[in-house]
């Protein structure tokens, strides 16, 4: 029991649903099975899994019946260190306000509030060869087009040991003799940036040892460098600040949050979009280095008079 409610390991929820454990991983990613990793292992609420099997009684429920009580707050998506501390303060505020965020990568976030069983998604996915990011996958998995409000502008790049000893200044460099990496999922922005970064060079995936290495947060990149695992591994600039990392840039990135136009202006959600202008969350986001919080809290895309 932790703080009250019941939470069940993988073993317990396949016996649960009655599917086998690698099943429950595919509903986590794919179907936004409510789940949170502590120490290396999954743990599964409860009284949250038995409202998804409710949810998924029929298939691919109607936004209209997402069962989300009031200051309940689901988000899905890209893994951040800055968005973690803004879940920490929003849980922070009181009783009737919870947080729920499942870590599944930008287009499992997506695929997440397609499906409404999310109230927001947080994605950073780069749009093919262009400055862009976020509107074109939004508009292919969306029949209508959600509302963008931006959380940050953040640097990605590749971590390595300090002091560069494999002397890695370029992407290329990464298929030289004896550099290891590990790289991120499939569904995330950062492996979208790291293939497409990949695809400019003059080297392939199969020739970058650990290419097929992944790991599903930014901190276990970090981690991976750190203990001397890997000589490199693509990651955000404050992973990096806060293991004592050297950082090759790649580039800044827009951090966004996709929010459904039917739940935009619930309490819960708007409750989050005016954390990022609270002095408090301001004043610790000027703590970590690689991030611009320039446009944090603004609505990109729709303007308000046509929302």
């Amino acid at each position: 029991m932790v703080s009250g409610r019941e939470y069940l390991s993988t073993k317990e929820v396949s016996k649960l649903l009655k599917v086998n454990e690698k099943v429950v991983y595919t509903l986590v990613s794919d179907k936004g099975l409510p789940a949170t990793k502590v120490t290396g292992k999954w743990l599964f609420p409860r009284h949250l899994v038995e409202e998804w099997l409710d949810l998924y009684i029929v298939n691919q429920p109607a936004v209209g019946n997402l069962s989300l009580e009031t200051g309940r707050l689901f988000l899905a998506g890209s893994d951040d260190l800055l968005f973690q501390k803004a879940l920490g303060l929003y849980n922070a505020q009181g009783s009737d306000a919870v947080a729920f965020f499942a870590n599944i990568g930008s287009m499992g976030g997506l695929r997440a509030l397609r499906q409404g069983i999310c109230h927001v998604a947080v994605c950073h996915l780069l749009e093919d060869e262009n400055e862009e990011y976020n509107f074109q996958f939004a508009n292919n998995e969306m029949e209508r087009s959600p509302v963008f409000v931006n959380f940050s502008k953040r640097q990605q790049g590749l971590l390595v040991a300090k002091g560069n000893p494999k002397q890695i200044h370029a992407i290329g460099d990464l298929a030289k003799p004896g550099v290891t990496i590990v790289n991120r999922p499939l569904d995330t922005g950062t492996r979208l940036l790291m293939d497409y970064e990949i695809s400019r060079s003059d080297v392939s995936p199969d020739s970058i040892a650990g290419y097929h290495h992944e790991v599903g947060r930014h901190l276990d990149a970090g981690f991976a460098v750190f203990s001397g695992s890997v000589d490199a591994a693509p990651a955000i600039r404050p992973v990096a600040e806060l293991l004592g990392l050297d950082f090759l840039p790649l580039r800044w990135e827009r951090f966004d949050l996709l929010i459904s136009r039917e739940r935009f202006f619930e309490p819960n959600v708007q409750r989050f979009i005016n954390l990022l202008h609270d002095p408090n969350f301001r004043k610790q986001a000027e703590t970590y280095i690689g991030y611009d919080m320039s446009l944090s809290g603004r609505m990109i895309y729709p303007d308000n008079a046509t929302l």
